[in-house]
């Protein structure tokens, strides 16, 4: 068996515990909420809020929102630019909803509720690496 000197083996596990550090960190994401402060509402400018970020896979966005008043609701872009409520990939309705982002592509959200979508009520973000 080979067997390395006491201050090699103290370096390799050092260096082991930072790497693997190193990668937890790097797993972490930025988490993002929508419309800041105002949250998820019909007066948040979502085109404007989204500009100058960036969102990577591993990053969250959270939906805060009076779940009385309005829902989240992940939709292809057919049904984002047209407003369709139905079909839909997801919705979510608990006012604190937090979306992990966890492949590269285009996403789009509205809001189901009444005409809020028409209304603006809707964000396209597009995911990195």
């Amino acid at each position: 068996m080979f067997s390395l000197p006491y201050r090699y083996s103290n370096m390799i596990i050092l260096y082991l515990v930072l790497a693997a550090s190193l990668n937890i960190l790097e797993a972490r994401g930025a988490t993002h909420v929508v419309g800041g402060s105002d949250g998820w509402t019909l007066f948040t400018d979502s085109t404007n809020w989204t500009k100058g970020k960036e969102f990577h896979v591993g990053d969250v966005l959270v939906f805060n929102y009076e779940s009385e008043l309005h829902n989240v609701m992940q939709v292809n872009s057919t049904e984002y630019e047209d407003c369709i409520k139905v079909p839909y990939i997801r919705v979510f309705t608990s006012g604190c909803d937090s979306l992990v982002l966890s492949e590269v592509g285009q996403f789009w959200y509205i809001c189901g509720v009444g005409d809020h979508c028409d209304n603006g009520q809707k964000l396209s973000i597009n995911v990195v690496p």
